[in-house]
């Protein structure tokens, strides 16, 4: 017994051994790669702690590790910081990697209902449960405009040669640093600066597959994936998605097995319209499943800072091991909606994108990138991001418990883990077009289901906005929603009504005609 105990401790010790020099060995990939530089801070032991889920313990000792040979020092009350002068290593090991010249060699009309939704949140007496953009009232946009005003003083235009692909080194840098904080580590070669991440997701798909083929999407999905596959004269088939656990990967299998599928889009991180967050466990399986099939994921992470609860989620990208998964994120819906600033993280196709992007776009604007790196540098955005996320989650209970009062019989609400977008399920004689075009009329804005898919299988669904400050007019709003919706379910049972009862009086009518008839026989 006394042996057992003795061998259980000696696996166990092999194993912490095991984890604080993988910790060590990531964080001194970081400083070479130069997410950090020399005499600044590196996040402290109990941030680390919790970001990595490791004992206190364990990165004590990786700390010490790094701090015996040379990559970070300790100051008393004050930290870790990354060692000053100029590490061991091959020559520029602590530059981003330059860039090489590059040769230049449905049945309902998604798009038009989508622009017909987007317009009409444009009034500014509208009530704003249809939009797809968060309260931007709660950005710190004047931080970043001064930014953004400084950096056009200090360094005014005078080429394009900064704004090139990749992009803004320093941003380039601090979304890096982020990665890391939150303990995903990135190569910061990898990332390309894209205009928001609706550029980033067109420019992955547009280097994974071409016009014809076929790509795998959630059901319901967002309506800018389904935008950029009909754009590109590709054909999106919908894969069945559950509310809580995300996309059916059994049901993906069988579609892998009877047809050739050049990619999967995917939103594992509160999945816009569903809100769901899909476990590590499926996480897992689909980058398996797809790898073993060599079939490139595209995975869009724009939610991703917008969690509810202490555990920032996994990617898919972390655990990607073959360069298939291309991670797509962007600021728009965490730090700012104005700036449309995004970026790719593609893997083996890095180069190719890089490329879309300079044929596609050429450049993104230097300033944007300035401001927005400087505000990461310089200020609380994880301050920033736990206030969002507390309001959010408050809001976002608000609305289902409104909802849950207000609304008839049969309105179901998905419960999301983070985001700011809320899916109803009406009852199923209600039509949301109907109810879209009613509401309007009140200036009250929501998201028909009908744009969250090719066929019209959500067409008692709608989706609705809580990221704007609660108030007494969003809450009139919703039970105006819930009259209208009991309204239209009333009208609904009342044709049907009528029909059934038409239907009995022609049976009667046929019945007495044919009596004559059968008398004389």
């Amino acid at each position: 017994m006394l042996n057992t105990r003795h061998a259980e401790q000696a696996k166990a010790n092999v194993k912490a051994v095991k984890l604080y020099e993988a910790l060590a060995s990531r964080i001194e990939d970081q400083v070479r790669s130069g997410v950090f530089l020399p005499g600044e801070r590196i996040p402290s032991v109990r941030q680390t702690s919790q970001q990595h889920r490791l004992s206190i313990k364990t990165v004590l000792h990786a700390y010490l590790l790094l701090e015996s040979k040379g990559v970070i020092q300790s100051r008393p009350k004050s930290g870790y910081f990354v060692q000053a002068g100029r590490l061991p290593g091959p020559p520029a090991a602590r530059e981003l990697r330059a860039s090489q010249p590059i040769a230049v060699s449905a049945q309902v009309d998604v798009s038009r209902l989508v622009l017909s939704t987007l317009r009409s949140i444009r009034g500014d007496d509208a009530i704003p449960l249809g939009s797809p953009y968060p309260d931007p009232s709660l950005f710190p946009v004047q931080k970043i405009n001064a930014y953004g005003y400084s950096a056009a003083r200090r360094d005014p235009p005078c080429g394009t040669a900064d704004e090139l692909p990749p992009g803004n080194p320093e941003l380039i840098r601090q979304i890096a640093r982020r990665y890391l904080e939150n303990g995903q580590p990135v190569d910061p070669n990898e990332i390309i600066v894209t205009i928001g991440a609706t550029e980033a997701i067109n420019l992955c798909l547009q280097a994974v597959a071409k016009p014809g083929d076929t790509i795998a999407v959630e059901s319901p999905t967002f309506y800018a994936m389904l935008h950029a596959i009909e754009r590109m004269g590709m054909r999106a088939i919908e894969v069945e998605t559950h509310p809580d656990e995300g996309m059916d990967l059994d049901a993906l299998e069988r579609i892998i097995a009877r047809e050739p599928i050049a990619a999967c889009m995917v939103m594992p991180n509160f999945q816009n319209p569903l809100g769901f967050r899909m476990s590590d466990a499926n996480k897992q399986r689909l980058v398996d499943l797809l790898a073993h099939h060599d079939v490139p994921i595209i995975e869009n992470d724009v939610y991703h800072e917008l969690y509810f609860g202490e555990v920032h989620p996994g990617s898919l990208k972390a655990l990607d091991k073959n360069g298939l998964v291309l991670h797509c994120s962007s600021f728009s819906k965490s730090l700012s909606t104005g700036h449309r600033i995004g970026w790719a993280i593609p893997g083996r196709y890095r180069d190719q994108v890089e490329k879309l992007k300079f044929l596609n776009t050429l450049t993104t604007p230097t300033i944007p990138q300035q401001a927005i790196a400087e505000y990461l540098k310089n200020d609380r955005y994880e301050h920033h991001l736990r206030r969002l996320r507390k309001v959010y989650q408050q809001n976002a209970n608000l609305m289902r418990g409104t909802i849950e009062r207000c609304f008839p019989a049969g309105t179901r609400t998905s419960s999301p883990m983070g985001g700011y977008v809320l899916w109803v399920e009406l009852p199923p004689e209600v039509d949301s077009l109907r109810l879209y075009e009613l509401a309007l009329e009140r200036r009250i804005t929501v998201g028909p289901g009908y744009m969250f898919s090719t066929s019209n299988a959500y067409g008692n669904f709608i989706r609705l906005n809580y990221s704007y400050a609660w108030s007494a007019s969003i809450e009139k709003a919703l039970v105006t929603l819930g009259k209208l919706t009991a309204t239209l379910k009333r009208e609904a049972r009342r044709k049907v009504a009528v029909v059934a009862q038409r239907a009995d009086s022609d049976v009667v009518e046929d019945v007495s005609c044919s009596s004559p008839a059968s008398h004389r026989s």
